[in-house]
């Protein structure tokens, strides 16, 4: 019981507060799946947040289900997946509750406009903790710089971005 208590905990937290989505609660989850839980390693966490950006769906709510999973069981994905969901839509509800107060008061732009740098920090600060673990030598460092120059200036599919490092992950490795 205490272990979904936790992660309940944990995940209604990384929902709180990863304002801009799946990469900007990276660090918060990577806090709390690794370091102070212990739930899995640093490598079994990037692999998750990998297979997390490749299913359907937001990717905070899949790395929580994943996670949940791997703690808890099945159980454990349904009160993870929950608890990440669970602060937005508390939230949606009061906006909406609340919408015409706040539609045209210059305090709400200025809370957002000071959020937007955050959220850039905390995506950031993900990419450095993926690529910690992501880079091990010299051909996942050329992988990562190819699909990163296709996908961002070429505008390659990421799905194809996704399937060709697959592929050049099988024939380098």
């Amino acid at each position: 019981m205490i272990k979904f208590f936790q992660l309940f905990l944990s995940f209604f937290k990384v929902g709180a507060f990863s304002f801009g989505g799946g990469y900007a609660m990276l660090p918060l989850l990577e806090e709390e799946v690794i370091k102070t839980h212990s739930w899995m390693s640093g490598a079994e966490f990037i692999d998750i947040f990998a297979i997390s950006e490749m299913t359907p769906g937001p990717i905070a709510v899949n790395a929580a289900t994943f996670v949940g999973y791997k703690v808890a069981g099945f159980l454990g994905a349904m009160v993870a997946t929950l608890a990440v969901i669970l602060p937005s839509f508390i939230v949606i509800s009061l906006i909406y509750t609340f919408i015409s107060k706040f539609k045209n008061s210059p305090y709400v732009d200025w809370i957002f406009k000071g959020i937007r740098p955050v959220v850039l920090g905390l995506i950031a600060a993900a990419g450095v903790t993926v690529a910690k673990t992501s880079f091990m030598d010299i051909k996942s460092i050329i992988i990562g710089a190819g699909i990163f120059y296709l996908v961002s200036f070429k505008k390659l599919n990421p799905i194809l971005g996704i399937v060709g490092a697959g592929i050049l992950g099988i024939l380098l490795y």
